[in-house]
């Protein structure tokens, strides 16, 4: 694998020796605004985080964070990251796997007992599913809730609206019914008017002006 050019040492030297450990579980690496970024093969995550975490040259013991991106154009529309940290090296790694709506992605708990909400979260946000997970369910929302609102296809007001009814005394649920229609703006700039009265604007008293 050709390793990008890396101007901090210490992460050149971490290119080298994932590259020479986990060369068979990793695509691609990259290095931008100081910081490497590991893309994996999505079968072999698991592999490559406890060789991450277990091996004496690298040691990142510490999950930051897990979290899903989406991007719709793609054919494999979701990414999963994660985010480690090496007190031995006292350096950060970003790794990165891709996974579309149906394929699973491997959890990797067994490895990083912290990574257990942040794959619920991903679940819950996205739709990435998560296999060996624990118990993989719903932790943000609701449980009678439909749908993942962090994707770029969730629609803004959702599908249904919470209200507790004093009748049944109890929450329901019902479609979403929106009082107003959305607005719209026929101007560019939002610093400027449009070029009919607007309500209750004092059309005389701008004249005498």
């Amino acid at each position: 694998m050709a390793l990008p050019k890396i101007d901090d040492e210490t992460l050149s030297e971490l290119a080298e020796i994932i590259d020479a450990g986990m060369a068979g579980a990793v695509r691609s690496m990259d290095y931008a605004h100081g910081e490497l970024t590991v893309l994996a093969k999505r079968e072999q995550i698991v592999e490559l985080m406890r060789f991450l975490r277990d091996d004496s040259q690298t040691m990142f013991w510490n999950i930051i964070d897990l979290c899903g991106v989406d991007y719709p154009q793609r054919k494999e529309r979701f990414e999963v990251v994660y985010h480690l940290l090496s007190p031995r090296l006292n350096a950060r790694l970003r790794v990165k796997v891709s996974t579309d709506e149906e394929t699973p992605v491997p959890s990797i708990t067994e490895i990083y007992p912290g990574a257990n909400w942040y794959e619920r979260e991903a679940w819950d946000m996205y739709g990435i599913l998560f296999t060996g997970h624990p118990d993989l369910r719903r932790l943000l929302t609701d449980y009678g809730f439909e749908g993942h609102p962090l994707r770029k296809d969730f629609p803004l007001t959702g599908y249904v609206e919470v209200r507790y009814d004093d009748e049944v005394k109890r929450v329901v649920y019902e479609p979403v019914n929106l009082r107003q229609e959305f607005r719209e703006f026929d101007f560019e700039s939002p610093w400027l008017g449009p070029d009919y009265p607007l309500p209750n604007e004092d059309v005389g008293a701008e004249k005498k002006s």
